[in-house]
């Protein structure tokens, strides 16, 4: 049995409670949250104690932690508790400044600890099989991908503000995902992004709407297509195209009948947001980390995934700032050279 320890009980906090007590072979053992009530959510409904990010560090039943706290916290808590011998979950992004992260991740390295970042859209059904089928060679050799990922709507500005922007909180997944499924590191990024939705959003510093086009090495292929608005619900869609074929995943609806009368053939709606279209992959995420802790091997999600996906961020924003492709390796050498 894993023991685990949960770092915040707010939105995603609680999405990894409930996964948590989907694993049979895992138990939530203390919840920390500063909002007492927020926590209390999570002890009345898990059966947890409640007890602070100090106490769960140094506490001897605990063998890992889910760290679900703000952004710029995240770092500093890898830190302490690989250090005191813990495994350890983070979601995502490790932190919005790439030399933090890689200074972050030397301690990792340096004190052998178990760290997954959470990239759920790995661990969907769907994306799995979908990765499944190129792996078996039904479509060839990839050559592009196109990745579709639009929110119903725009998060509190509040959140906008210290999210890091479109491309490190939002596009950040797409990034994972583009890397896993080109299958080779990317080579240059092309992006673009404007303020399409709400004026609000600029004002905050940040874009509504972006694309960016990844290029690796061998010349494969992605296009990225993110939005902060899609009236019609979560828009979550794929497409790999090879050599032989094609393999796509597309939309998950509130059920999965489809009426067809004189108004024509209807759907149902689309699913609402992250929280119900994912509760497959969080469960087997969380699933992953705690057979990773119990065998000592390593997560399929690691630290240099993180790392990666925020150099594919931080290289967007420069070609959205210069006009021109980046490279990611240049960003990650320090640099902001273009192509």
């Amino acid at each position: 049995m894993t023991r685990i320890g949960l770092l915040g009980a707010g939105r995603i906090g609680q999405v990894h409670a409930r996964a948590v007590s989907s694993v049979q072979t895992a138990q939530l053992v203390a919840i920390a949250d500063p909002m007492t009530a927020a926590a209390e959510v999570v002890r009345d409904a898990y059966g947890c104690d409640i007890r602070t990010i100090e106490q769960i560090l140094v506490s001897d039943d605990i063998d890992a932690v889910i760290i679900c706290t703000p952004t710029d916290t995240h770092a500093d808590l890898i830190e302490q508790f690989a250090r005191a011998g813990k495994a350890i979950f983070c979601e995502k992004p490790v932190d919005l400044d790439i030399a933090r992260v890689q200074a972050c991740l030397d301690v990792v390295d340096q004190t052998k600890a178990t760290l997954m970042v959470g990239f759920q859209r790995r661990y969907d059904p769907d994306f799995q099989a979908l990765r499944a089928a190129i792996d078996a060679g039904q479509i060839g050799d990839v050559e592009m991908v196109t990745l579709i990922s639009r929110d119903p709507s725009a998060p509190p500005y509040d959140y906008i503000e210290r999210s890091g922007g479109i491309f490190r909180d939002m596009m950040i997944h797409d990034f994972d995902v583009a890397r896993w499924m080109l299958g080779e590191e990317v080579e240059t990024v092309q992006a673009a992004a404007s303020v399409l939705t709400d004026p609000e959003i600029g004002n905050c510093g940040d874009f509504d709407s972006a694309n960016a086009i990844l290029r690796t090495a061998s010349g494969k292929q992605c296009t990225i297509t993110n939005s902060r608005r899609a009236t019609f619900g979560y828009d979550q869609r794929i497409e790999v195209h090879g050599s032989a074929g094609s393999v796509a995943a597309d939309n998950h609806h509130q059920s999965r009948i489809i009426v067809a009368n004189e108004q024509g053939y209807t759907n149902p709606p689309l699913l609402g947001f992250f929280m119900t279209r994912y509760i497959a992959a969080y469960a087997a995420e969380i699933e992953h980390f705690v057979d990773c802790v119990a065998t000592g091997s390593q997560p399929r999600t690691s630290g240099h995934d993180g790392l990666m996906s925020i150099a594919l961020a931080e290289a967007a924003l420069e070609s959205v700032r210069t006009g021109t492709a980046v490279r990611p390796t240049d960003i990650l050498a320090g640099k902001s050279t273009q192509v």
